[in-house]
């Protein structure tokens, strides 16, 4: 199951992934007044789509969520992972860091995590002209893994909201800055609610996607078991053979290309149209922000490059819809209890808002 209908981007060889579905949808022509064009399959996109494969090498399926993970990246963006236990989304995401040789930590939140314990403090260090010192928490890194995050109070969950914001951490009045890149992935088991405090709708906000992480096909748990008989310690990446294939140079070469990516008059609308329309639906308290807006813009824009396009078509836009929305609606509670959810609202919008031509 991913979180993305239609292709998914094709690998540096130009030919789609293999456990891909076909594309459902032909390619939309470019926008009126835009000269159809396509991204080179080389440079950047190939190193960020390589990717993909090398962490294939300890991750069987889950392409919708790797994809979502790599599209925030680009777009400097923040994900929450939303999956029972033994889904592999913190292996994923310790992959991703090592294939793109970016540095990478992970904290397991629970109810007695400072603040401080996540974004560092000021130490006693006599060698210092003051006698103290910061000592950095474990937010200074590329990767920023915040595992079980609702298993901690909204205190220390709050710890993460200037960072994730501003990419950077204030300790007593002294700004200190965070690396470039920095992306913050946050896990949620959906099931085991006890002793859990859910995320407040300011922060979730600030993610850009909620991508859920499902369970494999028949054949990819087959898989799986058939890589664990042979040897395979998913705790090790390094002996599985995953190995740096891009850097965060090619990170930001492209983000520059993604930043080029031309969106089209009727494509804006549109994007503005679907968010508008959350917040007049009966069934919906709290609709889309204009940051959601903005997130689902700069998504579709970096999804059309990896799929190797230089414009943003509708196609675009409604792949990333989902996960880029999911979380930013609040269902009336007594429709959700009656089982309406989320991204049953968002189908609805999808095939009732009319897209471009």
């Amino acid at each position: 199951m991913t979180d993305y209908p239609g292709d998914t981007p094709p690998t540096p060889s130009g030919v789609p992934t293999p456990s891909a579905p076909p594309p459902t949808v032909p390619p939309a022509p470019a926008p009126p007044g835009v000269a159809p064009s396509t991204v080179p399959v080389d440079g950047p996109r190939a190193a960020v789509l390589a990717v993909r494969e090398e962490i294939g090498k300890v991750v069987v399926g889950q392409e919708g969520v790797l994809s979502g993970l790599i599209t925030a990246l680009l777009v400097r963006g923040h994900v929450l992972l939303e999956g029972v236990p033994g889904v592999a989304k913190t292996l994923i995401v310790k992959a991703l860091a090592r294939s793109l040789d970016l540095d990478f930590k992970r904290v397991q939140f629970t109810p007695d995590l400072m603040p401080s314990d996540v974004t560092g403090q000021l130490v006693l260090d006599p060698g210092t002209d003051f006698g103290m010192r910061f000592r950095e928490g474990p937010i200074f890194t590329n990767l920023f893994l915040a595992d079980e995050i609702n298993r901690t109070p909204p205190k220390t969950q709050s710890a993460l909201l200037e960072a994730m914001e501003e990419r950077q951490v204030t300790v007593e009045g002294a700004a200190r800055p965070l690396a470039d890149p920095f992306v913050v992935v946050a896990t949620q088991n959906p099931v085991e609610q006890e002793g859990t405090y859910p995320l407040p709708e300011a922060q979730l906000d600030r993610f850009l996607f909620k991508l859920l992480v499902g369970y494999p096909s028949f054949d990819q748990e087959v898989a799986i078991l058939d890589r664990h008989h042979r040897g395979l310690d998913p705790h090790d990446i390094e002996a599985a053979g995953v190995r740096p294939v891009a850097t965060a140079a090619d990170l930001i070469a492209g983000r520059r290309e993604v930043d080029a990516v031309e969106v089209a008059p009727t494509v804006q609308q549109y994007v503005v149209a679907l968010c508008r329309a959350t917040r007049e639906l009966a069934a919906v308290e709290v609709g889309v922000s204009p940051r959601g807006a903005a997130a689902m813009l700069h998504a579709a824009k970096a999804w059309a490059w990896l799929s190797g396009r230089a414009y943003v078509t509708p196609d675009e836009v409604k792949a990333v819809a989902k996960p880029t929305l999911r979380h930013r609606l609040v269902i009336r509670p007594e429709l959700e209890l009656e089982g309406t959810t989320a991204d049953g609202v968002l189908d609805g919008l999808l095939a009732s808002v009319p897209a471009p031509r």
